[in-house]
């Protein structure tokens, strides 16, 4: 892993509130999950990691972003050359959902935390996290918990969303590691 990556890592992970790690009862010989599969945005402006076997794919209506799927995370990545206003992205990011528009949603959304600021590789970055429930279910679960980081500096604006069941989320401290090792991959080119 680059030395790039890795400080991304520790500061993403720094920008959670300790209370959302804290608890967790972590084994301090648990190995990190492994990310062997490396791909690029579109642009070539960033890359990230995520283990082998996940679905990774760049849709011809949306040159900014690049979305990964797999063990029941959904990881997407916008990202745009220009810098913007870091709260306008970041609310913009927020109301980027799974799927359908603001009618196939519950108006209500729980928030685990919000508008945490911080910064990543010496780039600005808020960093908000929420729970949000889906008229229809998506792959068989209508309640998903949504992170959003949002980093702008550099001459880039980045809005990385990670998407994951809160079912799934709450039971399988796996999972809350995957998402975080593979959010925490991200490095900018």
């Amino acid at each position: 892993m680059a030395w790039t990556q890795r400080m991304a890592f520790v500061a993403v992970v720094l920008l959670v509130p300790t209370g959302v790690f804290a608890g967790e009862k972590r084994k301090k010989d648990k190995a990190p999950p492994s990310l062997g599969s490396e791909h690029a945005h579109p642009s070539g402006g960033l890359s990230f990691r995520c283990p082998e076997g996940w679905a990774v794919e760049t849709p011809d209506s949306d040159r900014t972003l690049i979305q990964a799927a797999g063990d029941g995370i959904v990881l997407r990545l916008f990202l745009q050359p220009t810098e913007t206003g870091l709260d306008s992205l970041h609310v913009d990011c927020m109301a980027r959902r799974l799927a359908g528009g603001p009618l196939d949603v519950d108006p209500g959304v729980d928030y685990e935390y919000d508008f945490n600021e911080g910064e990543v590789l010496g780039r600005r970055a808020l960093d908000s996290a929420f729970v949000v429930r889906y008229d229809m279910p998506i792959a068989g679960q209508r309640v998903w918990r949504q992170r959003n980081v949002t980093i702008v500096g550099g001459g880039k604006s980045l809005c990385a969303i990670v998407y994951a069941p809160v079912a799934v989320w709450k039971k399988s401290p796996e999972t809350r590691r995957l998402a975080d090792a593979v959010l925490g991959s991200v490095a900018f080119h």
